[in-house]
C-alpha cells in the first residue's frame, strides 16, 4: 500500500515530480545542494505552496494545513528552544495540541526511553553536544506519533564518526517504529 505519492509536482527546481513511496520504506534522496530536495519535503509537510497533488495513502492532501497531515519534521537548522530544557522541548508540540499532562508526560518518558535521552531531561541545549541536540530534536519530531517522518540532511553538521553512529542507530529506529520516512542528503556516505 502506497503511504505517499507525488502527481505531476513542480515548484521552483522540482519539475514534474513523479514519486511513490511506500508504507514504512526509508527513502534517501541524495542530491547537491539546490536540487530541490528541502524543497520536496517542505511541499511534502504543506509547508510551502506547490503546483500537482500530494497522496497520503490514497487520500489527497493538497488543501489540508501542515498540522493536520500527521509528519514528523527534522529541518537542517534543529531549533531548540535554548530557553527550555529538554524535557520541554519535546513535549512543546503535544502542548500546543493541548494533550493532557498524563499523555505528555507518559510520551515524553517514551521518547525518552527509544531515543536514549533520559539522563538529559533537565539540561538546557547550550549544555548539549551536536548527537545530544540530534537525538533531542528527533525526539521531538517523534513526539506527535507521526505517519511520515521528514529529515533535511540530518547529519549536516555533526562530525564523521557521530554521523556514522547516529546514521545506524536512526535505521534501526526506523525500522523498529515501522514509520515511512524521507531522509534527504548531500552526501554519499549518509545514503548508503
Amino acid at each position: 500500500m502506497s503511504s505517499i505519492k507525488l502527481k505531476n509536482i513542480s515548484k521552483y527546481v522540482c519539475k514534474n515530480i513523479n514519486l511513490e513511496i511506500f508504507n514504512k520504506e526509508l527513502l534517501v534522496l541524495l542530491g547537491p545542494n539546490g536540487a530541490g530536495k528541502s524543497t520536496l519535503l517542505n511541499i511534502v509537510a504543506g509547508l510551502i505552496d506547490y503546483e500537482g497533488s500530494v497522496f497520503f495513502d490514497n487520500k489527497q492532501i493538497d488543501r489540508l494545513p501542515a498540522d493536520k497531515r500527521r509528519i514528523g519534521y527534522l529541518f537542517q537548522e534543529l531549533n531548540l528552544f535554548p530557553h527550555i530544557d529538554v524535557a520541554a522541548n519535546i513535549a512543546y508540540g503535544l502542548r500546543i495540541q493541548k494533550k493532557s499532562q498524563n499523555e505528555i508526560k507518559a510520551r515524553v518518558e517514551e521518547l525518552f526511553q527509544i531515543m536514549k535521552i533520559k539522563h538529559l531531561s533537565s539540561r538546557y541545549s547550550k549544555e548539549l553536544s551536536g548527537g545530544e541536540k540530534q537525538r533531542v530534536a528527533l525526539a521531538r519530531a517523534l513526539a506527535n506519533s507521526p505517519r511520515i517522518l521528514l529529515l533535511d540532511e540530518p547529519m549536516n553538521s555533526l562530525d564523521y564518526r557521530t554521523s556514522k553512529h547516529l546514521r545506524t542507530e536512526f535505521k534501526i529506529l526506523q525500522k523498529k517504529l515501522g514509520i515511512t520516512t524521507i531522509y534527504v542528503t548531500h552526501n554519499f556516505y549518509e545514503a548508503e
